[in-house]
């Protein structure tokens, strides 16, 4: 369960949500984890959800890593460039694993849903995407200069199924795609290196921000249909699980073989039989045993019946590109 033990590990925006599963995952596996996030010992005031990097270190000792908190301001790169100094300098140049988690643009995708990007103001742009693809750029360059020193590393940049169909708007879909697009190219300078780069596609992540969004749907009992997902937690993960993901990417050797490469969280929990928090397996957005109960509710109960096949990306890009939803 240690296989990380010895590992210098950095998850960026690990206040709250996945990047504090992801922390918290990494140090079950025994690593030492900095985590930065701007509230270091009380909830930013201006955020609905509660987290502080206090919250995450408590909870990453509990399972036994060692978590070093640092607030850092992600859309300040002088605050990020310090930040990699101080690795550089406590941990003698080593850092075995960056994962680009930060993320600034919830509260700006939440009051712009349902408009067009035309009816929104031009800002949108950079609250979804200065932190959030430019911030992971500036990182990965600090990170790329360690782990070239060392010819070893993984570099993880956390994306989503809406780099390839439209979920939260035009903004945040281009965001999506540019992270993808940044680490497969990424991975192709850095392979001669020996340092891996992928895109991480969590499922259905059931957030803090997500939970109060699906909370607020039920109360107003007026979940659209293409949401009925969210009404009732259909197949979520746990940010958890994400974390044991990278977690066991991290300590492969043969990570190099996925360099480039898009990787989905509960395809890879599957191939490494790693289960959720509750100990459940959960199944891939392109799996049959996801795509046919979620059309059919009624066969939610029997799901296990149905072949865990994948959908090829060919057949699942024409049905996203002929549903304005997932």
């Amino acid at each position: 369960m240690k296989h990380l033990e010895g590992k210098v590990t950095l998850v960026t925006g690990a206040t709250r949500g996945i990047g504090k599963g992801i922390a918290i995952g990494l140090g079950e596996a025994g690593a030492t984890v900095y985590v930065t996030g701007r509230s270091l010992n009380h909830s930013d005031s201006s955020n609905e959800v509660s987290g502080s990097l206090a919250e995450t270190q408590s909870a990453v000792e509990e399972v036994g890593g060692v978590c070093i908190p640092v607030q850092v301001d992600h859309s300040d790169s002088e605050q990020v460039r310090l930040l990699f100094e101080r690795i550089q300098d406590e941990q003698n140049g080593r850092l075995d694993l960056l994962v680009n988690n930060a993320y600034s643009g919830v509260k700006a995708l939440r009051d712009a849903y349902g408009k067009p990007f035309w009816d929104c103001e031009p800002s949108l742009w950079d609250a979804c995407n200065n932190v959030g693809l430019s911030s992971h750029y500036v990182a990965s360059v600090f990170a790329a200069g360690m782990m070239t020193k060392r010819r070893s590393g993984l570099i993880c940049t956390i994306s989503s199924w809406g780099g390839m169909s439209y979920i939260f708007g035009t903004a945040y879909g281009a965001g999506k795609a540019g992270c993808d697009r940044l680490a497969a190219d990424m991975a192709v300078e850095l392979k001669p290196h020996n340092v891996a780069s992928v895109s991480i596609w969590p499922g259905i992540v059931g957030t803090e921000h997500i939970s109060s969004m699906a909370t607020q749907m039920d109360e107003k009992n007026a979940t659209p249909k293409n949401y009925s997902l969210f009404s009732d937690r259909y197949n979520w993960e746990t940010p958890l699980l994400t974390g044991r993901v990278i977690a066991q990417l991290a300590g492969s050797p043969n990570v190099m073989r996925r360099t480039g490469r898009v990787q989905i969280v509960a395809e890879l929990a599957r191939q490494y039989g790693i289960v959720d928090k509750d100990g459940e397996r959960r199944v891939s957005l392109r799996s049959l045993r996801f795509l046919v109960p979620f059309a059919l509710p009624g066969l939610r109960k029997h799901s296990w019946l149905i072949p865990d096949i994948k959908v090829p990306w060919s057949l699942l890009l024409l049905s996203a590109l002929s549903s304005p939803k997932i």
